[in-house]
This record gives C-alpha cells, sequence and structure tokens, in this order.
C-alpha cells in the first residue's frame, strides 16, 4: 500500500468513527427513533450520501460494533490447531472473551457499554437487525463445520449458546451486579453450555 492510499484509508475510518460516535450519542441521549439521518448527518458534519456510503442502514451505525465479530466464530474453527476439536477451540474462545471482559459476552460493567446493550435489547429495529447478524455469523460458521445438515444444526447451537450466555451476563449486570462479580457464574454457565453441546441435553 502506498504512503497515500494509507492516508486515504485511515481519513476514511477517521470518518467512519466520528459518523457511528455521532450517531450513538444521539440515540443514547434522545432513542433511537427519535433521531433521523438527517440529524446525525448535521452532527457529524457529513452529508447524507456520505453516510450511506458507510452505513447501509439506520441501524447499521449502531450495530457495527457486532459487525467487527462477524464471522468469528468461523474465523476461531478455521485457525484451531489440528489437534482441537471445533467445539473446543470455541469453547475456549469464548471462555477467553470472559476472562478480557469483552463487551460482546455481555460480561463489561462499563457505563456506555451497558447503555449500548440497553438501546440495542429495548429497541425492536435493532434487536431484529442483530439477528440477521446472528444468522450471517451461524451460515458462516456451518461452512466451515463442513456439509450438510449436521454442520448447521452445530454452528445453530454454537450461535444460540453465545446468544444466551450473552444475554444473561448482561442482564445480571443491567442489575446491578458488577462485571468481576459475575465472572465466576458466567465461566460455569459457558462450561455448563458447552459441555451440552458436546455430550447433549439429557447427558450433560
Amino acid at each position: 500500500m502506498t504512503e497515500q492510499a494509507g492516508l486515504r484509508a485511515r481519513k476514511k475510518e477517521r470518518t467512519r468513527d466520528a459518523i457511528a460516535d455521532a450517531a450513538i450519542s444521539l440515540f443514547l441521549a434522545r432513542g433511537f427513533d427519535e433521531v433521523s439521518v438527517s440529524d446525525i448527518a448535521a452532527t457529524a458534519e457529513v452529508s447524507k450520501p456520505t453516510l450511506f456510503r458507510y452505513f447501509a442502514t439506520k441501524e447499521d451505525l449502531v450495530l457495527h460494533r457486532f459487525a467487527d465479530h462477524n464471522g468469528e466464530a468461523a474465523r476461531v474453527v478455521r485457525d484451531r490447531p489440528p489437534d482441537t476439536a471445533p467445539l473446543t477451540a470455541l469453547h475456549r474462545h469464548f471462555r477467553d472473551g470472559l476472562d478480557r471482559f469483552e463487551p460482546v459476552t455481555g460480561l463489561n460493567d462499563h457505563p456506555e457499554v451497558l447503555a449500548f446493550h440497553r438501546l440495542v435489547f429495548g429497541t425492536p429495529s435493532l434487536a431484529g437487525r442483530l439477528t440477521q447478524y446472528q444468522l450471517d455469523d451461524e451460515d458462516a460458521l456451518a461452512a466451515a463445520l463442513g456439509e450438510g445438515v449436521a454442520a448447521r444444526l452445530q454452528a445453530a447451537q454454537v450461535i444460540a449458546v453465545h446468544r444466551v450466555l450473552a444475554r444473561a451476563n448482561w442482564q445480571k449486570i443491567a442489575g446491578g451486579r458488577t462485571a468481576r462479580d459475575v465472572h465466576p457464574e458466567a465461566v460455569a454457565d459457558a462450561d455448563r453450555a458447552f459441555g451440552q453441546l458436546r455430550h447433549g441435553i439429557g447427558g450433560a
């Protein structure tokens, strides 16, 4: 990449971040449905066409943070060591995320993260769009696991486990507990959930 191309890429990234930051600040202050795309463009000092070059929908202005993790489960499976089973690699990856208090695991008590999750889960159009992101993840993971119905079923179960665990962690923290306090339970829940995936609910 030439120096000029690198400068253009960094400028585009700064513009994208500025638009998203402006949007989320407005959404948190006024509510998702009360903010228009024109409001966001004006606050970010860009035109509406420029905004839509970076974000295809109003929902994507919020959910791009989840989009950064799109295909992550599939990458974990593809990049795992040869002697490691897919579920083992996925389990370890989720556990590592809990240990780092990654927002995507729901185990993060930073006020901005809590407000962000409250916005997403409390806005039907955002929750619906997030479901589409998760379906895309499921498709990618199924392709990484193999072919046929068995791979698709396993992928659907893994993505469902991620969703349920993250939501449970967030709800505990939203109820007033700290991430460090919830961490042991979150780890135990993850171990139990992935154990059920390996052995079946009846044999867990």
